[in-house]
């Protein structure tokens, strides 16, 4: 039985009074598991056991091996604990998700709350997904990919290094590092590496992150603050030194009662004894100081500093392989790979290649070798490709071998194909006659054993 430290016991006892013991009950119960769905490629979204606050998430019964499910590598859905899906209810309460947006996620690995937001914003929106640790950026870009919109974008920066993208952004979103309280009965060995000493840390990062953030919004833009961590020094102490600024107010959001969500001084905090979900807190801010709105010379640096248009010749090969490929253009970088990028927001991603050292602007194409073009497994995964593609669809047994990138024996015709399973893309496969050549990348493929 988990053993929870007498500080932390005395904060939460403070925080909810005779409530105490039934949020100590409530820890020593498995969280619940929820999935949120991809409504782009799963259109038949739940009916059933649905998230409150997010009708495209619904729980299951029990914890399935989701690596051993094909919808899961297409990114059908992204399993996401359900509290902290209630950033798509406070972005829905505090702009119009019918314009185009200029977002920012600034701590966004593994890219759970990116999709969230990317299935929120319209498609001529402009999402940036920032992860501080270079580690982590590769499970980030991985599940960016998976989600498969183009308007999403990665990048690798210290938030301090944000500074000439001042007002750029109309949202912001910092799901801040902290101590992880709400996560102990998730993750028990929180537990042991929790302390008060640990909490003070996470509460001055949590303010050099938010001193960082604040100015790249715009007059009138939004920053959604969230942790999964009760405590006051996290919360409420970070909030307030928002507001202390003088440059923001807090935004009141409203939730029905049955929801179960407490508001607090500042902010909104989910305990579970009260929802279905984990401890984690969100607090919404406007900001109000009348700043000048971001510039950048477009003359003196229209031109992109890490890639360059494509060949004209190369380019009637690529359109082929897009759906639409009149709202794109196509760009390749030194490395001979091809991307493309949005017309919608061309110039805004031109802007951020100058600025910025981007893992991941645009949607990654492929590369030519010779005339040949090579697919991306990013454009396998893409909702923006052909649905004229050539396909190969595989049975789940079937498929999952191609996830273990296995040899694959069974006849196709030649040339590139598409590998779906229930019509959804994972990736591809190209017909040489005698043999198929597996293309799926090493670093994606399943490790465990597959039970027969």
């Amino acid at each position: 039985m988990m053993q929870f430290p007498q500080p932390f016991i005395q904060e939460l006892k403070a925080q909810l009074g005779d409530e105490y013991a039934d949020f100590e009950a409530a820890l020593r119960y498995s969280p619940p598991v929820s999935i949120r769905y991809n409504s782009a490629k799963f259109p038949d979204l739940p009916t059933e056991d649905t998230v409150k606050w997010c009708s495209e998430a619904s729980y299951l019964a029990s914890r399935p091996v989701f690596t051993l499910d094909p919808l899961f590598h297409a990114g059908a859905y992204y399993v996401q604990e359900a509290s902290s899906m209630l950033i798509g209810e406070a972005l829905a309460q505090t702009v119009d998700l019918s314009e185009p947006l200029r977002v920012l996620d600034l701590c966004a690995a593994p890219g759970g709350k990116t999709t969230l937001l990317a299935s929120k914003l319209s498609s001529d929106s402009l999402l940036l997904a920032n992860e501080v640790i270079r580690s982590r950026v590769m499970i980030l870009k991985e599940n960016v990919q998976k989600w498969g919109f183009p308007n999403v974008h990665v990048s690798n920066h210290d938030p301090e290094d944000l500074g000439k993208l001042e007002g750029f952004f109309d949202v912001i979103l910092i799901d801040a590092p902290c101590s992880g309280e709400g996560l102990f009965r998730k993750d028990p060995a929180a537990v042991d590496e929790w302390s008060m000493e640990n909490v003070q840390i996470c509460a001055g990062r949590q303010k050099r992150i938010l001193s960082a953030a604040m100015p790249l919004l715009s007059a009138g833009g939004v920053l959604i603050y969230c942790t999964c961590t009760y405590n006051d020094a996290e919360n409420q102490d970070s909030s307030a030194f928002v507001v202390d600024t003088h440059q923001f107010e807090e935004v009141k959001l409203q939730w029905p009662a049955d929801w179960g969500i407490v508001a607090k001084k500042m902010g909104y905090q989910c305990y579970p004894h009260k929802v279905r979900g984990e401890g984690f807190f969100l607090a919404a801010f406007r900001k109000t100081a009348q700043l000048d709105s971001f510039y950048y010379n477009m003359e003196k640096g229209g031109r992109p500093r890490s890639f360059k248009p494509l060949h004209k010749k190369q380019l009637n090969e690529i359109s082929r392989w897009l759906q639409e490929p009149d709202e794109f253009s196509f760009y390749e970088k030194p490395n001979g790979e091809v991307i493309a990028l949005l017309e919608s927001q061309k110039n805004d991603l031109i802007v951020l290649d100058n600025l910025l050292f981007a893992k991941g602007l645009g949607l990654e194409m492929g590369s030519f070798k010779g005339t040949d073009f090579i697919p991306s497994h990013a454009l396998a995964l893409s909702t923006a490709l052909s649905a004229q593609l050539p396909r190969l669809e595989l049975s789940e047994g079937e498929v999952l071998q191609f996830l273990k990138k296995e040899n694959l024996l069974f006849d196709a015709p030649k040339g590139w194909l598409l590998v779906t399973h229930r019509g959804l893309g994972l990736g591809w496969v190209k017909g040489l006659g005698n043999r198929i050549n597996n293309y799926l990348p090493k670093e994606w493929r399943i490790r465990m054993e597959i039970p027969e």
